[in-house]
């Protein structure tokens, strides 16, 4: 049996562990096809430190196979299914890809990206189709031995970031390494649970999580995974749907439920008969992060759902930094909480000095556990986060309240300096969002021969606008909104409306794609 799984296997044997699209695998099932991938992979020729990637959605083989990694010493890394081939190749050649776990949907890119590298990489593909040259999951399973897996290691997932400039980087914490016992999972997952509350099967029927974002996003597999090694259910959706969240909330009685804004903003935009249909009675914690949250939001979803839901502020380098409840959010609109127990917070000035309450600075960190990370291959990269060993920085600009509660100003790398003044778009974007005709906005500096930089604001309206006209007039609305409440400085001074703005399931705005257009032309780039 696979250590990590068995103690549910044995318990509750026919207890479902994890729900997908297509049905359902229980605790015994899984044990079994866990321990017979292992077996099947190890006569393979893996061995501990081996690197799998796996190309699928939220389904119950790529749980499976992580699971597997997790128990045999092997690096696994959950890729975008978004990629095209040559985003795909470059991340099999950084991550030394031994093998690649691919779903039928996707085995055209994996060929023509594994084509492109040169590389001898195993190739397993899942589902009925299948392709020339790969391998098939279901019977690579079969051909797996039962029993116990013997000689466990310690493995762990290795994180891409989708970065803000060039290729992805590959992050690797305490998660990521390989080596050592496997018995380190019931510690790192035991002390995740307890901070996003995971209860035991013994306690009020235990934790079922509804994961309705990418599990190839760190905070997905971590609530996923902190779920599943604590006893708990996990009901994956491959894609986002707000009308059939809520309808599987109540169908599955889930009672935990991770979100980012974008996510929030759709539930509350679906019609009046849809959500009064919601019962919503078994959700005990709802947690959202990944990319800041407007006020008008996270009030709208407390006023609906209740103070359940909670928000964290972190990143795949640090995991969870600091965490609000909804009652501390409350008193204090617009924050992301206090450090977490394990984690010391550090606000400092450019010279690295520590900042009083109050002043803005960069944000740096340190787990007080020992725990670090580091850019894979990327030395420079590594030294560039870290401000001292075990000190280290997601790039983010904020400043502590009297009572030690963190505040976002935004990231460094979004920072406008126009006239010698620094602005910050999250404070604009947060004006904005909060307007009932924006569904979405981002803001970010352009060139400007004067200034150096000028304030742009690209919209995504909450309806459809049609004609010239129209846009004149939402555009004057939006001014007018900005030149009531902002400063004259921080007003946008050029304006675009966007049918939608190019945001990732994991909620993350790619901002780069509106920016780099405007500075294409330039010598510069701020």
């Amino acid at each position: 049996m696979a250590l990590l799984i068995e103690p549910y296997a044995t318990a509750a044997p026919g207890r479902a562990a994890v729900v997908d699209d297509r049905g359902s695998v229980t605790w015994a099932e899984l044990d079994d096809r866990v321990v017979r991938l292992i077996d099947a992979l190890r006569r393979r020729g893996l061995t501990p430190g081996a690197t799998v990637a796996v190309f699928a959605g939220n389904q119950r083989e790529s749980i499976e196979v992580m699971l597997a990694c997790m128990h045999a010493g092997w690096l696994v890394v959950p890729v975008n299914w978004h990629w095209v081939a040559a985003e795909l190749a470059y991340v099999l050649d950084d991550a030394d890809a031994d093998v690649l776990v691919v779903a039928d949907a996707w085995v055209d890119v994996a060929a023509e990206a594994i084509a492109s590298t040169g590389r001898e990489i195993l190739t397993i593909a899942i589902g009925e189709h299948g392709a020339a040259g790969f391998e098939r999951y279901e019977e690579v399973v079969a051909g797996g031995g039962p029993g116990p897996a013997n000689d466990l290691v310690f493995g762990g997932p290795m994180f891409y970031t989708s970065g803000t400039t060039g290729f992805p980087k590959g992050v690797r914490s305490v998660l990521g390494r390989t080596g050592g016992p496997v018995e380190m999972w019931q510690l790192i997952a035991g002390g995740i649970g307890a901070t996003i509350g995971v209860a035991g099967p013994e306690t009020d029927g235990g934790t079922t999580l509804l994961l309705c974002g990418p599990v190839y996003h760190s905070a997905q597999w971590v609530f996923t995974f902190a779920t599943l090694l604590g006893g708990g259910t996990v009901v994956l959706h491959h894609r986002f749907d707000a009308a059939r969240l809520l309808a599987d909330i109540d169908r599955y009685a889930v009672t935990s439920l991770h979100l980012v804004p974008a996510q929030m903003v759709r539930l509350l935009r679906l019609d009046d008969a849809t959500r009064a249909a919601f019962r919503g009675d078994s959700l005990r914690r709802v947690h959202h992060g990944a990319a800041p949250c407007p006020e008008s939001v996270k009030r709208a979803m407390i006023d609906w759902w209740g103070p359940i839901v909670d928000e964290y502020y972190g990143g795949t380098e640090g995991g969870f930094i600091t965490m609000i409840s909804a009652a501390d959010w409350l008193e204090r609109p617009g924050s992301v909480g206090r450090a977490l127990p394990t984690v010391e917070l550090r606000v400092v000035d450019e010279d690295g000095a520590e900042l009083p309450p109050g002043s803005v600075g960069d944000l740096y960190f340190r787990n007080l556990l020992g725990s670090d990370f580091e850019y894979h291959k990327a030395p420079a990269k590594t030294a560039a986060a870290h401000r001292e060993p075990g000190v280290g920085t997601l790039g983010d600009v904020g400043w502590l309240d009297e009572d030690g509660f963190l505040h976002l100003s935004d990231r460094r790398i979004d920072m406008i300096i126009s006239g010698g003044v620094n602005i910050y778009p999250a404070e604009i974007e947060g004006l904005l969002s909060g307007h009932p005709a924006v569904a979405d906005v981002a803001v970010f500096g352009i060139p400007d021969d004067e200034m150096g930089e000028r304030v742009m604001a690209v919209v995504e309206p909450a309806a459809p606008v049609s004609g010239s006209a129209a846009e004149r007039a939402l555009i004057a609305d939006l001014t007018e909104l900005c030149r009531s409440q902002l400063a004259g400085y921080k007003c946008p001074r050029s304006w675009e409306v966007a049918e939608r703005l190019p945001r990732n399931e994991a909620g993350k705005l790619a901002k780069r794609l509106l920016r780099d257009p405007y500075w294409s032309n330039t010598s510069r780039s701020i």
